[in-house]
């Protein structure tokens, strides 16, 4: 098993974190200037400021000393979640044009929507690169072999079938097959195979199988018990690279939609969210295989920080956007009220869920484990 070293995790942390909050922060900056609000403060981290300067707009960027996150707080913002300055209203009339409660409602939602949008198109431009630089697989979606024994072989399929779609989704390459199955829990698929000039269907269960990486991680998935043909790579033009791309983006948000649905049906279990503890962790053991898998790890990394963001929650960019919703249908705000508890609501549920995932990371390190061991 590889051996990281233990300032690689902290290293690898912020390489990835870094400038991931600056690229989500800087999405919702700079089409804030395009919109002609004022900028008050950009932060990287939270808390005690340990670095900072003005810039000639009269913006504060500063690097706070928790690395946690980071915030762009803009004219007329009470505080850095966009509660409205009380005093916003008393400005002149010019200065007052400049801040963010001024603006209609499709500027502020647009400024919003900004930071996990420019997530998206960051992971976007990293997979496009990659396409470019090393090309794309297009190894089709034919079976080259068929394990014994695994579900593939029970419900009969053999080399040289191709798989036409699982579940009515279209499958083009040999690399749909295993993303569209992989973290489905072993649910039921109906698969349509072509055979020749023979079409048919077949539905099978896929086989739940524990993993274990070099790093002596664990995870579950299942498989039908297939491999492809010879592997088919080719270059690719930049317009096929993004549409790559894309592609690559699309396909992770859908997953971590699913496993978000599984994890709120109670298909799975909490145990196994993790924060960033487990970040870093992943950030170190990704650092340790090459540069390309750490750059690989902050594109996957991106999509999820973009997707948690727009969830429907006071504090996180959709419920923002969802308040804005709200007041483009009623023309008018939410009631200050609402937006309040709202906002409490909010807070307790991300206090509550970082409690829980710091609870998962630490034990995905052992420490709970060498505690019961100290106690027994």
């Amino acid at each position: 098993m590889p051996d990281v070293p233990i300032w690689l995790y902290f290293v690898a942390f912020l390489a990835v974190l870094g400038p991931l909050v600056f690229v989500h922060e800087y999405g919702h900056y700079i089409v804030g200037r395009w919109c002609g609000v004022k900028a008050d403060t950009f932060s990287i981290g939270f808390g005690r400021k340990i670095l900072g300067w003005t810039d000639k707009r009269g913006t504060e960027w500063k690097i706070g000393w928790l690395p946690l996150g980071g915030y762009v707080q803009f004219a007329g913002d009470r505080d850095a979640v966009s509660q409205p300055d009380a005093e916003w209203q008393a400005l002149p009339a010019e200065e007052r044009s400049h801040t963010f409660p001024a603006q209609p409602v499709w500027k502020r939602a647009l400024i919003v929507l900004a930071g996990p949008v420019t997530n998206f198109l960051f992971a976007i431009a990293i997979f496009a690169a990659f396409a470019m630089a090393y090309g794309v697989g297009r190894t089709p979606p034919v079976v080259g072999k068929v394990e014994p024994g695994r579900p593939a072989a029970e419900a009969g399929l053999v080399a040289g079938d191709r798989v036409l779609s699982i579940d009515g989704q279209p499958i083009d390459l040999f690399a749909d097959i295993p993303r569209t199955i992989a973290f489905d829990l072993g649910k039921p698929a109906i698969l349509e195979i072509q055979r020749g000039s023979e079409r048919f269907s077949v539905t099978l269960k896929p086989q739940m199988v524990t993993e274990t990486d070099k790093f002596g991680n664990k995870a579950e998935r299942a498989i039908l018990g297939i491999w492809p043909g010879e592997p088919v790579y080719s270059a690719a033009g930049p317009v096929e690279a993004v549409g790559m791309g894309i592609k690559q983006t699309a396909a992770i948000v859908r997953l971590t939609g699913s496993i978000l649905s599984q994890f709120l049906t109670g298909q799975r279990s909490i145990k196994e969210m993790g924060g960033p503890i487990k970040i870093a962790k992943a950030s170190g053991e990704a650092a340790s295989l090459g540069i390309e898998d750490l750059i690989m790890f902050t594109a996957f990394i991106s999509i999820n920080l973009g997707f948690i963001n727009l969830l429907p929650l006071p504090m996180l960019d959709g419920g923002h956007l969802l308040f804005y919703g709200y007041e483009a249908v009623r023309r008018r705000p939410a009631p200050p009220q609402a937006q309040e508890w709202a906002f409490r609501f909010g807070f307790a549920a991300i206090v509550t869920l970082m409690l829980v995932v710091t609870f998962n990371d630490l034990g995905s390190i052992g420490v709970w484990d060498r505690i019961a061991r100290l106690i027994g």
